[in-house]
């Protein structure tokens, strides 16, 4: 039993088991929602869930309280590896972050002009043009760990920075173009919810839980005020100190990302893949899979990422503005831009916040499969070319 015990816990040190925990969450959505097991599918994710404090109420199906309460977190989560990243990570000079900051530029443009030119003239389907720019790292990295130590580890950072620059795109994107009617009394009270995040910083508070708990008030306060409640899980993470006060102890934002990342990882996105990646295929057509929507995602996700990153970091490293990644070669540049083309998990949240509706929703998430798949089988194939030197090389990531 300790020898399982241990080869479980040699498992979860590994951050891209995360990639293959979702593949496996994603298939099982699948089968589930294309099986006799579809009414209890649909009827667990309909399961109405209410919480209520006196006349403060949240009653919303299960399914929307895993989209924004436990992505929330997910986001505290982004949140706290952005400001790691920018303060002293690889963001944190421009030498470091010129590269990445490039890539991630074209990954979001290019992207977005495939989508938009498939869906122009239909007002409601453009809306979802910030679909096909998002990158999932963890299924990225997940990917990229097959094919093995070959990959240079200079690369295997540039992915991650990639995803995490990604990540802080997808974040202002959903704050300037996926917020609804605004309630001024609920953004009122959480905007005294931040300055007593700010207050707590300031005082140099140390300890989580008070953040922590301010932090739930934000978020329910944004929930009701028409903002996505995703948004507070960013703006309480921004306020947890990076330093420490003894140097000799990890500083609360080392603690709070070091506490988080296994339950985000194994827990909080298995479930949201579960919950969100169950495509219904019965009756679907060629017809069904070359309408524009699923169409643009699709070709978004595995052209536009692939020539979007991949020009904009030749353009860069040829005008002097940028280098190339030590070790590593053009060839296997095109094929971590290829897998940048993996969306899944950030895809499909900005996809629940484009549309409504479970027929718009799963032409979503047929797009967003046949992309990520696509991208990943072609950036597996090209890094297992051109990766013939192995290198015993092991890096961290973050999901």
């Amino acid at each position: 039993m300790p020898r399982i015990v241990n080869k479980i816990q040699d498992f979860l040190k590994y951050e891209t088991s995360a990639g293959f925990v979702l593949m496996f969450v994603a298939i099982l959505a699948l089968v589930a929602n294309n099986s006799p097991l579809a009414g209890f599918y649909s009827g667990f994710l309909s399961t109405p869930v209410e919480v209520q404090f006196g006349s403060f109420e949240i009653a919303k199906p299960l399914l929307l309280w895993i989209n924004d309460g436990l992505m929330a977190i997910f986001f505290f989560l982004v949140g706290l590896e952005i400001k790691r990243e920018v303060l002293e990570g690889e963001l944190s000079s421009f030498d470091k972050a010129s590269l990445p900051i490039f890539a991630a530029i074209g990954g979001v443009i290019v992207p977005a002009l495939f989508y938009v030119y498939f869906n122009y003239s239909d007002a409601i389907a453009v809306q979802g043009w910030a679909i096909p720019a998002a990158t999932d790292i963890a299924f990225a990295l997940g990917i990229l760990a097959l094919v093995g130590s070959r990959v240079p580890v200079s690369l295997k950072i540039l992915l991650l920075a990639v995803a995490i620059i990604d990540d802080l795109v997808a974040i202002i994107i959903i704050a300037l173009f996926y917020t609804q009617d605004l309630s001024l009394v609920a953004l009122g009270w959480g905007a005294v919810g931040v300055a007593g995040l700010i207050a707590l910083n300031r005082s140099g508070m140390m300890r989580i839980t008070p953040y922590a708990l301010i932090g739930v008030f934000v978020w329910a306060c944004v929930l009701k005020s028409g903002v996505h409640a995703t948004l507070a899980g960013v703006i309480t993470a921004l306020a947890i100190p990076l330093k420490a006060k003894d140097p000799s102890k990890s500083s609360p934002l080392h603690r709070a990302e070091h506490g988080l990342h296994i339950w985000v990882a194994f827990l909080i996105l298995p479930l949201f893949a579960f919950a969100n990646a169950g495509v219904s295929l019965k009756g679907i057509t060629l017809s069904d899979v070359l309408a524009p929507i699923p169409l643009g995602i699709a070709l978004g996700l595995f052209l536009g990422k692939q020539i979007g990153v991949f020009s904009f970091s030749w353009v860069a490293v040829k005008l002097g503005w940028a280098k190339l990644p030590s070790g590593a070669n053009w060839g296997q540049l095109y094929g971590i831009a290829c897998l940048t083309g993996v969306g899944f998990t950030m895809s499909l949240f900005i996809g629940t916040l484009a549309f409504d509706g479970d027929e718009t929703l799963n032409a979503v998430r047929l797009g967003v499969l046949m992309g990520s798949i696509a991208s990943g089988v072609l950036g597996f194939a090209l890094l297992r070319f051109f990766c013939s030197n192995p290198k015993e090389s092991k890096v961290s990531v973050t999901a």
